[in-house]
Order: structure tokens, then C-alpha cells, then sequence
């Protein structure tokens, strides 16, 4: 797991889910209405590793859980699927 997440492609992943999840949290801070549908931002990006979580209670910090969850089960999927293609091994290409 360690070399999926060390993978370029993955950790580009993670570092654009975290901004995304910082905006999110400054936006709706600095709602006043309470009726601030950011969050839906970062959640949709990291689906649909994030989705897994969202049936645990209601919340702030769930829904940071589920992203954040949903980040790194998504960001490893990523790297172990940039390393297979990198690997590539010459199959399934057409000899001249």
C-alpha cells in the first residue's frame, strides 16, 4: 500500500482532494446562512470511495471522515493502477 501511495499520479490526487477540502471547510465557515452545498465538492471527487462512509451518523466531522477515507481508498486505486500501467510488460501491443 505504501508504494501505491507514494505513487506521483496518487499523491497529485491526494494534494488536490486536501485543497479541495480546505475550500470547502473556509466557504461554509464563512457562510452565514448554514446553507452552503461545498461540501458536495470534495465529496464527489473522492467518489465513490467517499459514498462507503456517508451512511455513518450525520455531521461535520463524518463527512471529513468519508472524504478523507474516500481519498486514500480512491489515491491507492490510482497509484497501484499507474504502476500496473508503467509496468506495462509489452502485452497487448501490436508487433510490426
Amino acid at each position: 500500500m505504501r508504494h501505491a501511495l507514494g505513487d506521483v499520479v496518487a499523491l497529485v490526487y491526494l494534494a488536490v482532494c486536501a485543497v479541495l477540502l480546505v475550500w470547502a471547510i473556509v466557504v461554509a465557515a464563512a457562510d452565514d446562512s448554514g446553507e452552503s452545498m461545498a461540501a458536495v465538492i470534495p465529496l464527489l471527487a473522492t467518489a465513490p470511495g467517499s459514498f462507503l462512509f456517508l451512511v455513518l451518523p450525520d455531521g461535520g466531522a463524518m463527512l471529513l471522515l468519508a472524504v478523507v477515507l474516500g481519498a486514500l481508498i480512491n489515491a491507492t486505486v490510482i497509484g497501484w493502477c499507474s504502476r500496473a500501467l508503467r509496468r506495462g510488460g509489452g502485452r497487448g501491443t501490436a508487433a510490426s
